[in-house]
């Protein structure tokens, strides 16, 4: 047990995901299902977490939570190799969670970064909820309850592993060695670390409506790519072009190979060529759109393809579902049983208390 390596990670059924999700962690966790490097893989859909900020909206978790669970099928997770699950339904993850409460400072949680910037983009301001506020702890309980050693995520969530680590730490430095440091696993690629939005601005978000959907028909991802922000100084064909901050080359970055330019583009060999041109002049932003577009559609028509397929059988897909949870369960409630016998609150299973007690007050 101690030598095996597990993995955990999951998204919040917020709306249906999108191609930042695919670079930043959908397509490495079908490579590791497939790689075997990892004895367990566990995916969920983080619905509880959802409703921290969604708490009087519950039918748009609910309505999200087949669309998340149709997109990581129609990536390629396979149910036969990774435990797909849904939050709520292990209640061990809350109980856990209250215990990590008692670990974590409010000036600690205020500190991290990921939570400032998620509540400034929300505008909560003062009016924090106090489960949207504490869900660094509800990860890490998520990340332990697993006992996951590798948590593939992109960038704007270290700070996050970074807690959860801490938390870890803490509790076996009080209670003893029960849970496992996880560590973080980053996209190889510094294009997917954060994939910008269709806007240019920082992040692709599906509030901000910069998203291209995995689901997308091939006219909607047409319109969003030839609409993308580029470079607002390449006015004419001939002005010298920017690539960095430059949306559609990001998504180069992220996407592009030489193989699509031998077969897709042969005036250049790579996409150092193209940069060096566009940024030289004489290249327009409209071509460089059209070969981001073919790149992308020839990515993700096999998704939609799949997608549809899965579609024809909602039922089997709760039962699957169902069978995850279950799993889940199974692996929590017994790190669970660990985590109670640590912290000394096995009252029913330990005989040597109740012996104890029962001799002790037999003598008063």
């Amino acid at each position: 047990m101690a030598n095996e390596k597990i993995i955990l990670t999951g998204d919040r059924p917020t709306g249906r995901l999108h191609i930042g999700h695919y670079v930043g962690s959908l397509s490495r966790r079908v490579e590791l299902q497939n790689e075997g490097d990892f004895s367990k893989m566990f995916v969920f859909i983080a619905d509880a977490q959802a409703l921290t900020d969604n708490i009087d909206n519950p039918e748009k978790v609910r309505q999200n939570v087949i669309e998340v669970a149709l997109d990581y099928l129609a990536c390629g997770l396979d149910p036969e190799k990774v435990t797909l699950f849904i939050q709520s339904q292990i209640p061990e993850l809350c109980e856990l969670s209250f215990y990590f409460m008692d670990l974590v400072t409010v000036s600690r949680l205020q500190r991290n970064p990921t939570v400032k910037t998620e509540i400034a983009m929300r505008g909560f301001e003062s009016s924090i909820p106090v489960g949207f506020f504490t869900y660094p702890i509800s990860q890490a309980a998520d990340i332990a309850a697993f006992r996951a050693t590798t948590v593939p995520v992109g960038e704007d969530q270290r700070p996050m592993i970074e807690q959860a680590t801490e938390i870890v730490r803490r509790f076996n430095y009080i209670y003893g060695d029960t849970l496992v440091e996880p560590q973080i696993m980053l996209p190889s690629n510094a294009a997917c670390l954060r994939l910008p939005g269709t806007d240019g601005k920082a992040k692709m978000s599906k509030s901000l409506g910069n998203c291209i959907y995995l689901s997308e028909t091939a006219d909607e991802v047409r319109k969003k790519v030839m609409s993308m922000y580029t470079d607002p100084l390449h006015v004419n064909v001939s002005d010298p072009g920017h690539v960095e901050g430059n949306a559609v080359f990001t998504y180069l970055d992220a996407f592009c190979t030489d193989d699509h330019f031998a077969r897709l583009w042969t005036d250049y060999a790579n996409l150092d060529e193209l940069k060096a041109h566009y940024m030289r002049g004489g290249l327009g932003d409209v071509k460089c759109k059209r070969f981001l577009e073919a790149i992308l559609q020839e990515k993700l028509e096999p998704i939609r393809q799949r997608r549809k397929e899965f579609e024809k059988d909602i039922p089997a897909i709760y039962d699957m579902l169902r069978k995850g949870c279950e799993d889940a369960r199974e692996v929590a409630a017994k790190t669970l049983d660990d985590v109670r016998k640590a912290m000394k609150i096995n009252y029913f299973d330990d005989a040597a208390l109740i012996a104890e007690q029962a001799k002790r007050f037999s003598q008063q």
